[in-house]
């Protein structure tokens, strides 16, 4: 089936030139196809007031969580910039330095401040006691946890925009420093900057002499060769973790990412140098800048009452912001570490059509919930590699499995050696499973579930659940209704749950309960000679590509239609829409939900769910 009028044509076009005059006739049939689309018309899409209030109304944890960061880097950055700027301890440090002392020391604050909160969305296990914990509370707040990368790319954007502000003013800094030294006029920054470096509390200037250039300051200083250290750090891991790179080359963001580590060590020791400065509180005594500042001039005079300043290094602040969270994060992997030196033993193997390897696997004490994932590891391919799988296997099941397409190096290379028939299997580390969005889908009356490719991974657990409670009779499933759509590109995807699908309308049917489950198949890519044959057998009972009695659909859904036939038989019901898919679909269904909802909290409710890991 096509959706937009241009495809609909060519598609008619190509397959009159493939097919005999009497078989062109049948094409009335591929016209059903396009009219069971067609005959919903799109609904009168609410207005913009309409949306922006159920957007409110869905995201006000989050927008006051976001206010509330926010709010507290101002503050922080506020409150440095004004206490350097304003306070007397730096009164002389200002008059070789200005404002960029304030603005250094300001957002060095941030810095810390969002360098302690950067590996907190990333402590898995962290986040999986805390969505067990909140399961007893409003699902508002467990939603909170499925945002956690969004938040940990926020706190990475706001390091780089105070990494930026903090080197840009210590530029300035040291090119005063180097000024302010070199000068002979005589003046207060003059004699401030050629007090001795003899004595540890007499100096101001970091430059020693006046031939002592910025760049050997920058590279032989501790603050200054670790500033660039983790500079470099920062650059390296934001730029390996752009979108394309990730989904492209994940080795590259794998390693790179775990620069960290050096990033966070040379945080810790960044201030040690005590390059910055301020005056002594015994020197002040002596000394106090607004008596003596302009007496400047006779402060070697013994008989003079003004004493030359004396001056101290800055503490390190920073190791005080990330201490916590650094043991936080260490106690994380080493749970990590212990659960994946864990045995697995792999019990089945099935390769299925385009390059899809499943692996089904036991392990003791392994326990999990529907639509969850594990982190997986092969040792013979990279000890340090582990990428994120949603696990296919329903919790009834004696045993998990995970489906692995070939998208990348690593996943190529154990597919591959998986396909070698006489080379022993090789070992498998596991560590999970680690909670999504997707637990909480029959916490919901009415759950849309969609799946792009091999995005129908954590669906294909939910429905084999379902499975097993109708098999069980559970009373307790409070979902009523579900929808499942599952789009795909390649026309041998298909066979990956064919049989699944099969059992689950047939276990349906026996139970009278054929209206419990609809879900649709959609075909994005295919030929003129494959279509005319769906046209040719669209009478038969079964679909001629997948077997099953739904009939596979050729484009993309048409998701107004789509929620507003949902909104329309499901009035006053809360809508669970969970995606496994590309960003571009997420938008389109977040606005759909956003649309459809309506204001009034007895009526119809859809709440957006994207899988994120």
């Amino acid at each position: 089936m096509c959706y937009q009028g241009r495809q609909c044509l060519t598609l008619s076009h190509a397959v009159s030139q493939t097919l005999t005059w009497t078989e062109v006739l049948t094409l009335k049939n591929l016209s059903r196809i396009q009219a069971a689309e067609s005959s919903l018309l799109p609904a009168e899409a609410p207005n913009h007031l309409l949306t922006m209030v159920n957007w409110v109304v869905n995201h006000w944890f989050s927008v006051l969580f976001l206010v509330a960061w926010l709010g507290l880097n101002v503050f922080l950055f506020v409150h440095a910039f004004l206490s350097f700027e304003k306070a007397t301890k730096y009164y002389y440090t200002r008059q070789i330095l200005g404002s960029a002392l304030a603005w250094a020391r300001a957002s060095a604050r941030c810095l810390n401040f969002n360098s302690m909160l950067i590996l907190l969305p990333v402590c898995r296990n962290l986040l999986s006691f805390l969505r067990g914990t909140c399961s007893f509370y409003r699902s508002t707040l467990r939603k909170q946890l499925d945002h956690n990368l969004s938040f940990h790319k926020l706190v990475g954007y706001m390091i780089c925009l105070h990494t930026a502000i903090h080197i840009i003013a210590h530029l300035f800094n040291l090119e005063r420093y180097s000024r302010s030294r070199q000068a002979t006029d005589g003046s207060l920054a003059s004699i401030l900057s050629n007090l001795p470096h003899q004595e540890n509390y007499s100096w101001l200037n970091p430059i020693q002499s006046p031939n002592t250039t910025v760049v050997y300051v920058t590279f032989t200083s501790i603050a200054g060769l670790t500033g660039v250290i983790i500079t470099v750090a920062l650059v390296l891991m934001v730029t390996s973790a752009m979108e394309f790179i990730r989904r492209s080359y994940f080795e590259v963001f794998w390693y790179t990412h775990h620069i960290f580590i050096i990033y966070f060590i040379g945080l810790g020791i960044h201030g040690l140098g005590g390059i910055v400065r301020g005056q002594t509180e015994e020197s002040m005594a002596e000394n106090h800048p607004h008596k003596c500042a302009e007496f400047f001039e006779k402060w070697d005079d013994p008989a003079s009452h003004c004493k030359p300043p004396q001056f101290e290094g800055l503490p390190a602040e920073s190791w005080k912001w990330i201490l916590a969270p650094g043991i936080l994060y260490i106690f994380e992997r080493i749970l990590r570490f212990y659960r994946s030196q864990q045995k697995v033993v792999i019990t089945k193997v099935v390769m299925h059509p385009s390059k899809v390897l499943e692996l089904q696997m036991h392990k003791h004490g392994f326990s999990m919930e529907v639509g969850q994932y594990i982190f997986v590891n092969c040792p013979s391919i990279s000890n340090l590699e582990w990428h994120p799988f949603t696990l296919t296997s329903a919790p009834e099941e004696d045993f998990f499995s995970i489906h692995i397409r070939a998208v990348g190096d690593w996943t190529e290379t154990l597919i591959r050696t998986f396909e070698k028939q006489y080379s022993p299997v090789p070992r498998i580390q596991v560590d999970g499973p680690f909670g999504t969005a997707s637990e909480d889908v029959f916490q919901y009356e009415v759950a849309v579930l969609v799946g792009a490719g091999i995005g129908v991974t954590p669906f294909a657990s939910i429905l084999k659940s379902i499975w097993y409670k109708f098999q069980h009779a559970d009373q307790n499933l409070k979902t009523q209704k579900i929808y499942f759509y599952w789009i795909c590109r390649e026309m041998g995807a298909f066979a990956w749950f064919n049989d699944l699908l099969a059992s689950l309308e047939q276990e349906m049917e026996e139970l009278g309960k054929v209206g419990f489950l609809n879900y649709r198949l959609f075909l994005t890519g295919w030929d003129s000679n494959f279509a005319g044959h769906a046209a040719l057998n669209f009478d038969k009972a079964n679909d001629i590509l997948t077997g099953l009695k739904q009939k596979t659909f050729f484009g993309r859904p048409k998701w107004d239609n789509e929620f507003s036939t949902i909104a329309t038989a499901h009035p006053k019901s809360a809508v669970g829409v969970f995606l496994c898919g590309p960003q571009t679909l997420a938008k389109s269904l977040s606005k759909c939900c956003r649309q459809y909802s309506s204001l009034d909290p007895r009526k119809v409710q859809f709440y957006f769910n994207k899988e994120n890991f």
